[in-house]
């Protein structure tokens, strides 16, 4: 936002539109690893990953409880790593994607594994697009601008 309230804003292009908005995880209610209910706070680490999700028909078309199953699986793996930080906005019918999935940690390499674990489940295979993934460095806008030369 405040960068498109400098002068090279007429310079920029809207490159990816990820419209979504926060809501309750409908797998996660009742869920045994659930713990206290924390709103993710973002802006808190040093790396920020954002991508769409896209998930096909059939995994809409799946029994609730088998959703459930499956979601269960990612979010035992993602309790693994504690250091990785989840914030799902849901976008249907706002966007082109389903969900915006955003993921904020301050190691890089714990990302990557996390994400090479997810693709492994027997839930990815209902996803239809994760692409593509941005990823941001935390950098004060003045430090950013100077970056850009």
């Amino acid at each position: 936002e405040g960068l498109r309230k400098t002068a090279l804003a007429p310079y920029l292009e809207t490159a990816a539109s990820y419209l979504a908005v926060t809501r309750e995880s409908m797998y996660m209610k009742g869920h045994p690893q659930e713990e206290v209910k924390v709103m993710v706070e973002p802006g808190q680490a040093k790396y920020l990953f954002v991508y769409p999700f896209v998930k096909s028909r059939e995994w809409y078309l799946l029994k609730r409880e088998e959703r459930q199953r499956l979601m269960n699986e990612h979010i035992r793996i993602g309790h693994q790593f504690p250091g990785i930080r989840i914030n799902t906005a849901y976008s249907f019918g706002l966007d082109d994607q389903d969900f915006v999935v955003a993921f904020e940690g301050d190691e890089p390499k714990d990302f990557v594994t996390l994400v090479m674990r997810l693709r492994e489940t027997e839930g990815s295979t209902y996803t239809v697009r994760d692409t593509p993934i941005f990823t941001c460095v935390k950098k004060p806008l003045e430090e950013i601008l100077w970056s850009l030369g």
